[in-house]
């Protein structure tokens, strides 16, 4: 299946390129959310019209994207969490605990946007996390899990 992308997708392409994918990735995914159109001869010639709107768009996502990562750089967030004298936790710390930890700071950061390399902690201590908050913006945090009170 040809399609021409409208959005930039991650490991596929740019705005405008003309790339062809499995026809479910293209009909199930890309374009349902409106990141493709069919690379039709129609399609392309608006494409082609809306060229400009669609990067002036995607320019404006990215310094968003920018924005929201110099707020958060440098940030040390610190949870709270039940452990045991070994500290080890009664649970874990997972991406939906550290969105609440960024609303609490006044910072909105979608579930979705949390990276955890090694999947949920389950000790105290000091860790990096990272957030990917645009397909060209990435940014480590810094996560301290302490011990409740």
């Amino acid at each position: 299946m040809n399609v021409i992308l409208l959005d930039k997708v991650e490991n596929l392409g740019e705005i405008g390129e003309l790339v062809s994918v499995k026809p479910g990735y293209g009909r199930n995914y890309l374009l349902p959310q409106g990141k493709a159109a069919l690379a039709t001869k129609q399609n392309l010639a608006e494409f082609e019209a809306r060229r400009a709107d669609l990067m002036k768009a995607a320019a404006e996502e990215v310094a968003a994207a920018n924005a929201r990562a110099e707020l958060v750089k440098g940030m040390e967030l610190i949870i709270p969490a039940n452990a045991g004298e070994e500290g080890k936790l009664f649970g874990s710390v997972g991406p939906i605990d550290i969105c609440e930890a960024f609303s609490k700071v006044g910072v909105e950061v979608a579930r979705a946007e949390i990276r955890m390399p090694e999947g949920p902690i389950h000790e105290l201590g000091d860790f990096t996390i990272g957030l990917h908050l645009h397909t060209d913006v990435n940014v480590d945090i810094n996560l301290k899990v302490v011990a409740e009170e």
